[in-house]
């Protein structure tokens, strides 16, 4: 079916080469990392989608659609996670050039699941046949949501960029506590697609069905998914903004240790947090006395706190938070991450070679149990998550539901990568959690985004940017659970089916 009808006498128009249809591909996205934050241009985001449809479903072949599919994945992506050079090159030790490949290669790597999405989408229009609406309103945006869902969980996952965190502040975020990230990136799908169709007699009907979507986020940001539970607590949230060259150097730790236990026992609060391995050795390699000091702070003050610091049993290690109560007779808190991060915190099968060409501490670890309890603090139940959880909803989403968390806690050390996109884009992830699950999310970060985060995903209070200080709030906790929380992803995958489902009834009817 063609796009556009040929007036008479018009001569139709040189199909474009494959070549041109990647190169306008990958340039659109890479101009799409401009709807995510710091940016928020999010229109953008469905504009660039807008371009892909209407270049992958024009392509002369399935394989064709999967180059198309690759080269925009291959901008997204590219744009999206540079930042990454600065970790591998600046701190790592990689050379410059090695670094470079190596994120392009990733980049490669990850674009093959929008080379995926675009392939199935070509594929099952020729299979049934699908009339052009079906492919781009049905078809097209499963595809879309399904591939990044994978992503997100594929080899442990990487859903960075994934499309929906361009809506947190967009009409679309109404429907986070109901079909989180993924729904909302099949949401945005189903508005890229029908822009294509905007000269075509069907367009009535999507722009109908559009409206529908929108106003329906519009509606359901209204919704108050959850309520509060108990008091609020008062929060103290460090952030020590220490050179990431200082922090394992042994000549500057003692000053490292000295700075956050000054910053922790000046003034007494409900939850003191500082950030991920904010206290960068072993508890047997600490000063002796050192961490007796805070519990002795929280028991004459009743605070709780929470200290980032690397654990071990003497053979194995983890990367933990420390959780101490105001009280004797309670055990101290402990939680470890699970979700770790390739290279970074733990070597690929086959990939020490790789990981040997960096020098980044603490970089083969030991995962914590999937679902850990939360920290009692008064009438809350606080449910930490270290840096990199952060970006995996449905794992989260989970724990809340067999916890009761009331408050989420993320303590990350982001100075990893310098300053750039990665630290608003973190927080933009953060913010969507809280639309997901309906709680709060503090973080508590080294160099920043240290911030309060409402249920509805505001931000309500933060620190500077690369600036040592200390974020005095009061949270309240919620309770209740949030569709998402019940179902996790399970909802958008029974619309995603229901979705490719009507397009084939929709050939059958055709053919019939």
């Amino acid at each position: 079916m063609r796009w556009r009808k040929t007036k008479p006498g018009e001569a139709p128009a040189a199909p474009r080469s494959t070549r041109s249809r990647m190169l306008i591909a990958a340039l659109c996205g890479a101009a799409g990392v401009l709807a995510f934050a710091p940016f928020g241009w999010w229109p953008l985001q469905i504009l660039s989608l807008a371009v892909l449809v209407y270049q992958a479903l024009r392509a002369e072949s399935v394989r064709a659609a999967a180059l198309v599919g690759w080269a925009f994945g291959f901008g997204w992506c590219l744009a999206g996670f540079h930042w990454l050079y600065i970790a591998i090159h600046q701190f790592g030790g990689m050379p410059a050039p090695l670094a470079a490949i190596a994120i392009a290669l990733l980049a490669a790597a990850m674009a093959l699941y929008a080379a995926g999405a675009m392939a199935s989408t070509a594929w099952l229009r020729k299979r049934w046949p699908l009339p052009l609406p079906a492919a781009t309103l049905l078809v097209l945006p499963a595809c879309w949501a399904l591939f990044e869902l994978l992503r997100g969980w594929l080899f442990t996952g990487f859903p960075w960029v994934t499309a929906g965190y361009a809506h947190n502040t967009s009409p679309l975020a109404g429907y986070a506590p109901l079909l989180g990230v993924y729904g909302i990136s099949w949401l945005a799908a189903i508005t890229a697609g029908a822009l294509p169709l905007l000269m075509h007699p069907f367009r009535y009907k999507a722009i109908a069905l559009v409206a529908a979507i929108w106003l329906g986020g519009l509606a359901l940001g209204r919704v108050e998914w959850t309520a509060p539970s108990g008091k609020p607590l008062t929060v103290r949230l460090v952030q020590g903004n220490i050179a990431l060259k200082n922090k394992f150097d042994i000549q500057h730790i003692g000053d490292t240790l000295r700075q956050y236990q000054q910053a922790v026992t000046a003034q007494p609060a409900d939850l003191i947090a500082i950030p991920e391995t904010g206290v960068p050795l072993f508890a047997s390699q600490l000063p002796t006395g050192y961490l007796d000091a805070y519990g002795q702070f929280a028991r004459r003050t009743g605070s709780h706190i929470v200290l980032g610091m690397p654990m071990t049993n003497g053979v194995e290690y983890s990367n933990s938070v420390l959780g101490l109560p105001p009280s004797l007779a309670v055990s101290a808190y402990r939680y470890d991450k699970h979700h770790l991060v390739p290279f970074g915190e733990f070597i690929p099968t086959g990939f020490r070679w790789f990981t040997n060409l960096m020098q980044i501490p603490l970089g083969d670890q030991t995962r914590g149990a999937v679902i850990q309890a939360p920290f009692p603090v008064k009438d809350q139940k606080v449910l930490p998550n270290i840096c990199y959880e952060n970006v995996f909803g449905e794992e989260i989403a989970e724990q809340i539901a067999l916890t009761g968390a009331t408050v989420m806690l993320n303590v990350s050390e982001l100075a990893w990568y310098g300053d750039s996109i990665a630290i608003p884009q973190h927080l933009q992830m953060s913010q969507m959690r809280a639309l997901e699950t309906g709680r709060p999310m503090l973080s508590a970060t080294n160099s920043g985004a240290t911030v309060v985060i409402s249920p509805r995903g505001e931000v309500l209070h933060a620190l500077p940017y690369r600036q040592p200080g200390v974020l005095s709030a009061t949270v309240q906790g919620m309770s209740g659970d949030t569709p998402y929380i019940r179902l996790q992803n399970k909802l958008f995958l029974a619309l995603a089916a229901l979705s490719l489902g009507a397009a084939w009834l929709w050939s059958r009817q055709r053919r019939g």
